[in-house]
């Protein structure tokens, strides 16, 4: 039987009995799980037990985190380790059996049924008919999205290609709570010609979701922002904890089922809510929304630029300018870590309005009932802006 058949059966003896799951015992187990989304499904799994460790707050980059003495220590205690994936929480590349010696980890990108989608190249794309819409994903596999940029536009495709490293003087207005972090980029202007000289006090920084050393090949690492794979997710964490901590199986399992529930109502809510806008087309400052586009048939046509912290280069800007009147987009995305001159530049004498998409949650309390505050968050701010077309 496989491991949801057994989760599956496990629960419904569960909630099938007459009397209600006792009091839990103390947790056998110590988990540390990395960003809020994934540290909100592993809390609503561990209800009654026991609270994981959030190791990345909110506000802070999963990429360029650094480790606090109390994280390391919580890592080299930790018997689960929660985590998306080295596309997302970069730092730990690598590291984490030194960092977590004696911990099982639960990779989200590796677990039985979640969606994988690949990265989308150029930065500009075109929206396929064969793109699934809700409830037309495969839960118990992986999902090959490799030809989902077969429609790319030409125009800044090569110097997106070289992550647009080619600064324009418009400038990258960012705030950062952690400062420049000795990035050495090669760059390139729109002729092809290095650019060592670009002066970083151009980008005033807030920040706190950078990708500067994110890998762009590959899967997509921001599965999270898909229900379906939080809720394989939550299965997985039931499973590992269940086998660490027998004493408590019955609570996890029985909180499992909780979440599936509640999850699945989550999803068909969030459906329902973007039903009106699945046609109206849309750009985002970055691309890392691909999950939910996919999973509620949103019509999302480009980002802006690939790596937030890089600016476009004048092609790049003239190709988004001309993709905004070509597309009749309604809405440019930013996001509340960043806020790009850039976007006012794009926009200007157009008709396109702006919005703001947080895809980390920064400013959500941690805990079970973040993931769904998230999801909503992130639809009601997609409505806000499209809905007004």
């Amino acid at each position: 039987m496989s491991r949801h058949g057994r989760l599956a059966t496990a629960a419904a003896a569960l909630f099938a009995a007459t009397t209600s799951v006792g009091s839990a015992a103390k947790a056998e187990v110590d988990v540390v799980a990395t960003i809020p989304a994934v540290h909100s499904i592993a809390s609503g799994v561990m209800a009654g037990v026991a609270t994981p460790h959030l190791l990345i707050p909110g506000g802070a980059s999963p990429h360029t985190f650094s480790l606090k003495p109390s994280d390391a220590q919580a890592l080299q205690e930790s018997d689960l380790v929660v985590w998306v994936g080295p596309q997302i929480e970069t730092f730990l590349d690598g590291k984490l059996d030194d960092l977590a010696p004696n911990a099982e980890h639960v990779t989200m990108e590796d677990v039985d049924g979640i969606t994988l989608l690949d990265f989308r190249e150029g930065g500009l794309w075109e929206r396929h008919d064969h793109s699934h819409g809700h409830g037309d994903h495969d839960d118990h596999g992986h999902e090959d999205a490799s030809h989902e940029n077969h429609g790319h536009d030409d125009h800044g495709h090569e110097e997106e290609a070289h992550h647009d490293h080619g600064h324009d003087d418009h400038g990258h207005e960012k705030k950062d709570a952690h400062g420049d972090h000795g990035h050495d980029h090669h760059a390139h202007d729109d002729h092809g010609h290095d650019d060592h000289g670009h002066d970083h006090h151009e980008h005033e920084k807030k920040d706190v979701h950078a990708h500067d050393d994110h890998d762009h090949s590959g899967a997509d690492g921001h599965v999270w922002l898909d229900p379906t794979n939080a809720t394989a997710l939550s299965a997985a964490i039931a499973e590992a904890l269940s086998e660490k901590d027998p004493a408590n199986a019955e609570r996890y399992l029985a909180n499992h089922a909780e979440q599936k529930a509640a999850l699945e109502a989550l999803d068909a809510e969030i459906a329902e809510s973007l039903a009106a806008v699945q046609d109206v087309p849309f750009l985002v400052f970055h691309d890392a929304y691909q999950y939910a586009e996919k999973r509620y048939g949103l019509n999302g046509v480009g980002s802006v630029t690939v790596s937030p912290e890089v600016a476009p280069g004048a092609a790049r800007v003239r190709a988004i300018q001309e993709r905004l009147a070509t597309h009749s987009v309604a809405c440019v995305f930013a996001e509340p870590q960043f806020e790009p001159r850039i976007l006012e530049v794009i926009t200007e004498g157009t008709q396109t309005r702006s919005g703001i998409l947080d895809p980390v949650g920064a400013e959500i309390e941690p805990g079970a009932d973040m993931y769904a505050q998230l999801m909503r968050n992130l639809a009601g701010a997609l409505t806000g802006c499209l809905a007004a077309s």
